[in-house]
Formats: structure tokens, C-alpha cells, sequence
């Protein structure tokens, strides 16, 4: 009877505890609810001052979020291209990785993660995260020809072949990703293939300046000299600034026996660039060239000259022994 008495006694008082720890239970909830807001409106903040361009406020509010939710991913991918747009790209990379790793299967975070190591010139890891962009989406056409061009610069001629073709069974209208396959096949010395591939390229921008160059190198490269001429040509026309346009032209003109067009196409070429140790090597053959059919000797010390200026600007360069040998017989006594 008194063990009953004390047991209807002490129920009230744990109910009291039960309610107690519940209270306490409820109220840790809200506070972590209310954190969780907290940051979702630091979030939101951001936002709107990354649109009036306010980035520095936009990144402080971010800052804020991610303290309070170390979580919150959207906050480290919008932190990623706010800093990608202020070109700070390392605090871009370190924010963009952060995303990834909290969220895996965000194609935008690697994607723009590519992007970044790539303008960085870090290629070997703009390839990891493009490829898995590509595999989030399979379809993508900018993730596979980001993975082409790094593997491209890597000198991984087989996988960029593989993500450039990719790319081209994705969208065959873009003619960027079919100069990149005709350079690919040009760093291959597959010479036919790559003329293939800037023709292929211009049947869809037929004015890019860039794949007439790249075309006319590469009729170059097959002893193809009179259409490489035309192109070169072309080129120079509209850009006069090309400097590697210049230079073929230069040594086209000298493969057609044409030595006043050489002379002035590498003269030319050193008026862009005059540190350019290769226009001056070819500049030095030409005057040379002219020496020889003129017996003039003002030609033969400028050609001398233009060698000694190559050698100083490049001392290591191949043609190192050939040039000093010219240099030691056709320099005056």
C-alpha cells in the first residue's frame, strides 16, 4: 500500500522531467531551424548584392552562411563564380571544390571548376573535372570540348581526339571544336587529316582567321606552297598584326624563290614582334638568298646580323651550330 502511494507520487515529478527535456528538445530544434534561416538569408542577401555588383558585401554574406552552415553548398558555388567574375580565380577553384564535395552531382560546380583550372593554365586538373562533368552530362558539348582542349595541351592526343569527336557527335555546327581536331591531327604531323578538319571548319565560319592561318601552315607542312601563299595572304589583309601568319608567308615566299616578298613578309613579321628569333633566322636566309644572286655584301653582313640577333634572343635554340657556322664564314675577316 505504501509502495503504491509512492509510486502515484513520484509520477507527477517525472512528468515534470519528461516535459522538461522535451522543452529543451523543442527549443534546441528552433535554434538549429532559426541558425538554418539564418544562413539561408545571409544566402539571399548575397544574391541580391552580387546583382548590383556589390561583390565584395556579396562575399562577406556567403563568409556569414557557410559559418553558420558549413553544409550549404549553394553558398560555396555562388562564392565560386563571384570570384570566378573578379578574376580571383584561386579563391574561385578553393570555393568551386568545396561545392563539389558537398554536392557531387553538381554539373555547374565541375563544369565551371574546368573552366577556372583552365584559365589557370592548371590542365591536368581542369581534365578531372571537366570528365566528370561529362559524366553528370553526357550531352554537354562545352564539358567535353573544355576536356578536349586540356587534354589537347597536356599532349594527350588520344583523349582529346576522343572528347573532340564527342563533341562534335554532339553539335557538328560549331566550327571551334573542328579547328581543334585539325589541331590535334597538326601536332600529330597527320598533316592530310588536320587540312581535312580546317576546311571542315571553315565550311561553317568560312572568315576565321585562325583556321585559314592554321590551313595555310599546314598546306605548308605538305610542301603545298602556292595555295598556303594565297592564304597567308588572306590573312595578313585583315590582320596585319598576325605575326605567325607573317612568318610563313616569309618562308613560303622563300620556297617559291620569291626573296623580295620574303624580305618583306619577315620584315613585317618583325615589326609585330622584334624579338621574334625565328622571323629573324628566316630574315637572315633571305638576305642571305640575296646576297648570293646579287653578289652584294650589304645583304650578306645584314643576314650576319639578323643571325647574331636570333642567337642572343634564343642561344639554345635547334639551328644553334648551323647559324654559328654561317655566321663564322660569311662575317667579314
Amino acid at each position: 500500500m505504501l509502495h503504491h502511494a509512492r509510486q502515484i507520487a513520484e509520477k507527477p515529478r517525472k512528468i515534470c522531467i519528461f516535459l522538461c527535456w522535451l522543452g529543451i528538445l523543442t527549443l534546441t530544434a528552433v535554434t538549429g531551424c532559426n541558425q538554418k534561416q539564418k544562413a539561408v538569408d545571409f544566402y539571399v542577401d548575397a544574391v541580391m548584392y552580387k546583382e548590383i555588383n556589390q561583390n565584395k558585401q556579396a562575399i562577406d554574406k556567403l563568409n556569414s552562411a557557410v559559418k553558420i552552415d558549413k553544409r550549404f553548398s549553394p553558398a560555396y558555388s555562388l562564392m565560386g563564380e563571384i570570384y570566378q567574375n573578379m578574376k580571383q580565380y584561386q579563391q574561385s577553384v578553393e570555393a568551386y571544390k568545396q561545392a563539389t564535395l558537398l554536392n557531387p552531382w553538381s554539373f555547374k560546380d565541375h563544369f565551371q571548376l574546368g573552366r577556372v583550372y583552365q584559365i589557370m593554365k592548371d590542365f591536368a586538373n581542369s581534365v578531372q573535372a571537366y570528365v566528370k562533368a561529362c559524366e553528370i552530362k553526357p550531352d554537354h558539348f562545352r564539358a567535353h570540348l573544355g576536356a578536349a582542349q586540356s587534354y589537347y595541351k597536356l599532349r594527350d592526343y588520344s583523349n582529346a581526339t576522343t572528347y573532340a569527336n564527342k563533341a562534335v557527335e554532339i553539335d557538328s555546327d560549331i566550327a571551334e571544336v573542328k579547328k581543334l581536331l585539325g589541331d590535334i591531327y597538326n601536332a600529330q604531323k597527320d598533316f592530310e587529316q588536320a587540312i581535312m578538319m580546317y576546311k571542315r571548319s571553315l565550311e561553317t565560319d568560312a572568315n576565321d582567321p585562325n583556321v585559314i592561318t592554321a590551313l595555310g601552315i599546314a598546306y605548308v607542312n605538305t610542301n603545298r606552297y602556292e595555295p598556303a601563299r594565297e592564304l597567308l595572304s588572306e590573312v595578313v589583309q585583315t590582320q596585319p598584326q598576325n605575326l605567325k601568319a607573317w612568318r610563313f608567308l616569309g618562308f613560303t615566299a622563300l620556297q617559291l624563290n620569291n626573296i623580295e616578298q620574303a624580305i618583306e613578309s619577315y620584315s613585317s613579321a618583325l615589326a609585330v614582334d622584334e624579338n621574334d628569333w625565328q622571323a629573324l633566322n628566316g630574315l637572315g636566309v633571305a638576305y642571305m638568298m640575296a646576297a648570293l644572286e646579287k653578289t652584294d655584301n650589304e645583304f650578306r653582313d645584314k643576314a650576319v646580323i639578323q643571325w647574331k640577333l636570333s642567337l642572343e634572343l634564343k642561344p639554345n635554340q635547334q639551328y644553334r651550330e648551323k647559324l654559328t657556322e654561317m655566321i663564322r664564314k660569311y662575317s667579314k675577316e
